[in-house]
């Protein structure tokens, strides 16, 4: 399949799922006949779309990077959730030895000292196991909402992803944080406790914070950085920069 056709089949696609409700969105991602993974944080509007997938039995596999500094709490989510709807979440580490590499380097909390640091433990411990994750992949679904920060605000439901020549569908862009918590509570849904703490937003423990009053959903991120529009490069790849090793 050529470049051009997989971004025609992304431009066709977003169209359509524009005009269903999450299930529907979902359910033709099922019927692409194609290999889609979903990429959970088991942040709330990721627990909405597992909860769909879950319960419609949808053919998407539901996978996690487990970067090994996550929250507690994040951690046992994941088997709570599994429980919940009867689904398998694959778990993809960091190689120990990029892991050891990185310490030697920048030292095991480097990432406090720069945005390079920064960068470079968030390509070890998140973009290489994504990678593993979506190896073969064709289709790659996510949470990502517009609402959830600035530099989110024109997610469409689908788009050509040129660097990992995939189609990547986000079927919430359009959903609201009321609309999210709406179905949580109506489907009782399990979340993660450090919502309800003010974290809107939850990676690494080292690298989130709860959130202040009149703060964006993502300022509890990596906050002693001054970009606003700072990702650590799942969804932005230019934030990894040439500064990423490879």
């Amino acid at each position: 399949m050529t470049t051009r056709h997989q971004e025609d089949q992304a431009r066709s696609l977003d169209q359509e799922l524009a005009a269903l409700d999450l299930a529907g969105r979902l359910a033709l991602v099922g019927q692409l006949g194609s290999r889609a993974v979903f990429t959970t944080s088991l942040g709330i509007e990721d627990q909405v779309i597992t909860a769909v997938i879950g319960t419609e039995r949808l053919p998407i596999e539901v996978s996690t990077l487990e970067t090994g500094r996550l929250f507690p709490e994040t951690v046992a989510l994941i088997a709570e959730t599994e429980e919940r709807f009867g689904i398998e979440i694959r778990r993809f580490h960091p190689e120990q030895a990029d892991v050891d590499a990185y310490a030697e380097k920048y030292g095991l909390n480097g990432f406090y000292e720069s945005v390079e640091a920064r960068h470079a433990c968030c390509h070890v411990r998140k973009l290489k196991p994504l990678a593993r994750a979506l190896e073969g992949a064709a289709v790659w679904v996510t949470g990502l909402r517009r609402g959830q920060s600035g530099n989110r605000a024109t997610t469409p439901f689908a788009e050509y992803d040129a660097e990992r020549n995939l189609i990547k569908v986000n079927p919430l862009a359009d959903w609201s944080i009321e609309e999210i918590n709406a179905f949580v509570e109506a489907e009782a849904v399990p979340v993660n406790p450090l919502h309800a703490r003010g974290y809107p937003s939850i990676g690494c423990e080292p690298c989130t914070r709860a959130i202040k009053p009149g703060e964006s959903e993502r300022a509890g991120r990596w906050w002693w950085e001054n970009d606003e529009k700072r990702e650590c490069g799942l969804h932005v790849p230019e934030a990894a920069s040439s500064s990423v090793p490879a």
